[in-house]
């Protein structure tokens, strides 16, 4: 298979299961494994991330573009720019810890993206079965506490398999929040969490970056905005019918198929 090809289908990857509670990272590695796909210094996962980026903010703008400019006069603007920062705080604090471990150790490991999935599955379940009644139906009403705790459900994403949209709708349910709003708190929550892991992985391929494989960065990047901006509706419709079930039930077999193809190898 041409590697554009191999690019334009791990872009498709990524747009899809960046915003699902499914673990895009996981699903870039295995896909990448069953391809043959050679990514020296992870220079293409690390650019096409930003398609996706840059597809939430894109769906988003009007809202991005009220609260900056609500800054100066507007309360409940503030309000949504703090509770923002503080949920992104968890994550960048576990990353700048972590993120070395993971990407070298955990990464390589299909037995540790197995489990993860797994019980990410049972957790999304018993979160679904035991999840208090909802008393927040609206993110610009989120308490600034629960959105730190929804935050810190974030940086287990850290671990390849656990989501890291999956960590923040798991936490964010619990703590009282409905199935749309805590799926679209995640979103929200992405942009910084995902422009800062982004600037910092960038910072670490640099020197790997060349125009001999640009052709196919674009064609990732190009594939991963575009199938993330034609997902994140769907799927917050898809939410607001049938819950997350299905998603941890997928979680769970594909982990199972992951042990033994892993038993086999």
């Amino acid at each position: 298979m041409p590697p554009t090809v191999q690019a334009a289908l791990l872009g498709v990857v990524q747009g899809i299961t960046e915003f699902l509670p499914v673990s895009s990272t996981a699903h870039l590695l295995i896909v990448g494994r069953l391809l043959g796909y050679e990514d020296p210094g992870g220079v293409f996962t690390v650019m096409i991330q930003l398609g996706s980026i840059l597809a939430v903010m894109w769906l988003y703008r009007r809202k991005i573009i009220d609260v900056v400019t609500g800054l100066p006069s507007n309360p409940d603007a503030r309000h949504f720019a703090m509770m923002i920062i503080i949920a992104t705080v968890p994550a960048l604090f576990a990353g700048a810890l972590l993120s070395d471990f993971v990407k070298g150790v955990l990464y390589a490991s299909l037995g540790v993206i197995a489990v993860a999935f797994i019980l990410g599955g049972l957790v999304m379940l018993i979160a679904e079965r035991i999840r208090p009644q909802p008393t927040i139906y609206d993110v610009d009403r989120m308490p600034i506490g629960r959105a730190l705790a929804i935050g810190a459900g974030q940086a287990l994403a850290l671990i390849p398999g656990v989501s890291r949209s999956g960590g923040t709708i798991v936490a964010a349910m619990l703590l009282g929040v409905d199935r749309p709003t805590a799926a679209e708190f995640t979103f929200f929550l992405a942009m910084p969490t995902m422009a800062a892991a982004f600037g910092h992985d960038l910072l670490q391929v640099r020197h790997n970056l060349g125009a001999e494989r640009g052709l196919e960065i674009a064609i990732g990047f190009v594939m991963a905005f575009v199938a993330s901006a034609l997902v994140i509706k769907p799927f917050l419709n898809y939410v607001r019918r049938s819950g997350f079930a299905p998603f941890a039930w997928y979680r769970i077999g594909l982990g199972i198929v992951l042990l033994l193809w892993r038993a086999r190898l």
